[in-house]
């Protein structure tokens, strides 16, 4: 499987805890969590990485940024801090743009 989000997440083959969701953005909590609060935002539309973003893409990566911030800040103030990931080449499993926000130490 080259895209959980696509193929799974999205597409509603797997169950998934929701954050937000609306048209063009699904946020949900990680279904593997590597982290105690471990949770993945995505863009409906697919896009295999950040490196193959086009202008085109531009008006949803503002929104899917608005929403990646609403929700770090929401982590941050209710855990004390947070990160905010994306992967690229070897490092990212599944061939979908998208962006980890996470608080805690590594569960494994």
């Amino acid at each position: 499987m080259d895209d959980f989000y696509c193929e799974e997440a999205i597409s509603g083959h797997t169950v998934i805890k929701k954050v937000f969701e609306n048209d063009r953005i699904l946020a949900f909590y990680h279904t593997k969590p590597f982290w105690p609060v471990h949770i993945v935002v995505v863009p409906k539309k697919h896009i295999s990485s950040l490196l193959t973003l086009t202008k085109e893409d531009n008006e949803l990566v503002l929104e899917l940024i608005d929403v990646i911030k609403t929700i770090a800040a929401k982590v941050n103030k209710e855990h004390g801090a947070c990160r905010v990931l994306t992967n690229l080449g070897k490092y990212q499993d599944s061939k979908h743009i998208h962006f980890h926000i996470f608080s805690g130490e590594p569960l494994r």
